[in-house]
């Protein structure tokens, strides 16, 4: 067996530094053995599970309106494969998450792209170009990522909506999973989803709540998915274990707030340090991780030099950003220990 490498430092998968809040530890200091060996009886109340009742009542939303799964991936994977067939077309951003593309290969689904434009600080969504394509290719599903993996930028409510207007009859995915690091207020979403029956906006506890490992995620979705609740059903219920944990977490406002402050400030950090730096570009973010561009002359010797410190940061290799690294905001310590490491490899290897 392999043992883990603990001096690694591993900022490049927008994994939580700081960890769950310590209630989702001490939720498994009650151990009740029929948590363990009997499935969820939830279903006798009429409900999915007591972590989607309490999902209900914290968007103050019907419960029914609520899909749990594994991971916000595994729901975006099975929308997709509930709706796309072969030949069927999906929008997906330019500049996005890899598993967009892979899922929608998995189904023979035709990708189109629109436009995610680089801009003086911050990428943003093209959204007359995204409406134009939409317009003539006419997809089945259209993908939105907000914040967007890997460019960290968003749309404001009233772009969604806006959009969601405009996409009223088709299926459209609104991929959520940062948004906690810029907005808590969920106020909207009971609006956006009984206003647009076709939308479904999928969360995940593993960013925010730092819960990758437990591998839980959420969607609210409009009147008109029937057939994906059909199609997402596990009659047996959940994870018992993953709904008590997720449910501490919830009930750990102050912990959540006090971590997303911190990182918050590295994040103005990083923004105001890389841009310091010649031949450095580092783009607005509302979520965990910052996008930076780099002189492309260095990014070999870089990775390198990083990796041999036992610093990992993900060196892009994706078109357009090929000359880019997307760095996860760590604890204050790494933040700190990275941008020392940078500054002291560009003495060595000043940028021409």
């Amino acid at each position: 067996m392999t043992k883990e490498n603990k001096n690694i430092t591993y900022l490049d998968r927008n994994e939580s530094q700081y960890g769950p809040s310590p209630a989702c530890f001490e939720s498994l200091k009650q151990p009740d053995f029929k948590t363990l060996s009997e499935y969820s009886r939830d279903y006798t109340r009429g409900i999915k599970s007591c972590l989607s009742e309490r999902l209900a009542h914290e968007f103050n939303i019907n419960e029914k309106n609520i899909i749990l799964g594994y991971g916000g991936e595994d729901i975006l994977k099975q929308v997709v494969h509930c709706y796309i067939h072969k030949g069927d077309k999906i929008m997906i951003p330019s500049f996005s998450w890899w598993y967009y593309k892979k899922i929608a290969d998995e189904v023979l689904g035709v990708k189109v792209e629109y436009p995610i434009v680089e801009g003086k600080d911050s990428f943003y969504y093209d959204i007359d170009g995204m409406l134009k394509i939409f317009q003539e290719h006419k997809p089945k599903l259209v993908l939105i990522s907000s914040p967007n993996n890997p460019t960290g930028n968003r749309l404001e409510i009233e772009q969604i909506k806006m959009v969601l207007g405009k996409m009223r009859d088709t299926v459209v995915v609104l991929d959520e999973a940062y948004t906690l690091f810029y907005n808590k207020d969920n106020s909207h979403l009971k609006e956006i989803i009984e206003e647009f029956p076709n939308v479904i906006i999928i969360r995940t506890f593993s960013k925010y709540y730092g819960l990758a490992g437990l591998r839980i995620g959420f969607a609210l979705m409009g009147k008109n998915h029937e057939q994906f609740s059909l199609f997402s059903a596990r009659y047996l219920g959940f994870n018992r274990l993953s709904e008590i944990i997720a449910i501490a977490a919830l009930d750990s406002k102050e912990y959540y707030d006090g971590m997303c402050k911190k990182m918050n400030d590295d994040m103005e950090m990083f923004f105001a340090e890389f841009n310091k730096l010649k031949g450095f570009k580092a783009y607005k973010s509302f979520s965990n991780f910052i996008l930076v561009k780099i002189p492309l002359e260095i990014k070999e010797n870089l990775n390198k030099y990083l990796t041999d410190l036992g610093m990992i940061v993900k060196f892009m290799s994706e078109d357009g950003l090929f000359s880019h690294i997307r760095i996860t905001i760590g604890t204050q310590e790494q933040n700190s220990n990275l941008m020392k490491m940078i500054k002291a490899f560009l003495r060595d290897n000043p940028v021409k």
